[in-house]
């Protein structure tokens, strides 16, 4: 897998996939049963750009068609520490070991930059995710952050009973 540099073009198909991947209505990740709405948008996307200009936001597309398979944001945290999120990949070629080819091209990528730890936060009711996760060596640190039910740019919660679990696994 050869995972790029998003460009300033890439932007949009990185939105509608993180939509899809996170908030549509097809494939096991899904978060739309507990949040509606976008997951992210171009604004907030490039928001997120500027003020984290150390991110790396990188894409794997197929090589035949150019299709964006997937997508993924990485952030250091500190010189060992970084943190994952918004893993996507295509909802419809779930089961084809895309999400895991992304997940290990992103700990390369992390390891390629002398990072020791990844880190990653998942809504805590999405058990079936944490233990996809699990399975991949992600440990569960016992740290909780609060769902930031006050900023709609992340969606429109549908319960009250959401918060972050935080995961972690060492390189």
């Amino acid at each position: 897998m050869n995972l790029q540099p998003a460009s300033e073009a890439d932007l949009p198909d990185i939105v509608a996939l993180t939509n899809l991947a996170f908030r549509g209505e097809v494939g096991w990740t899904l978060e739309s049963r507990y949040i509606e709405g976008e997951r992210i948008s171009l604004e907030t996307l490039k928001d997120d750009l500027k003020s984290c200009a150390e991110a790396l936001l990188l894409i794997w597309r197929d090589e035949s068609s150019g299709e964006l398979l997937g997508s993924v944001w990485l952030e250091p945290k500190d010189k060992e520490v970084w943190y994952m999120g918004m893993l996507a990949v295509r909802p419809e070629r779930q089961g084809q070991q895309l999400g895991r080819r992304m997940l290990e091209a992103s700990e390369e990528a992390v390891r390629q930059r002398g990072g020791a730890r990844l880190r990653i936060s998942v809504v805590n009711v999405r058990d079936n995710l944490c233990a996809w996760y699990e399975r991949r060596g992600y440990v569960r640190t016992g740290e909780r952050e609060p769902f930031p039910y006050e900023d709609e740019k992340v969606g429109r919660p549908l319960r009250d009973d959401l918060e972050f679990v935080i995961l972690e696994k060492v390189l």
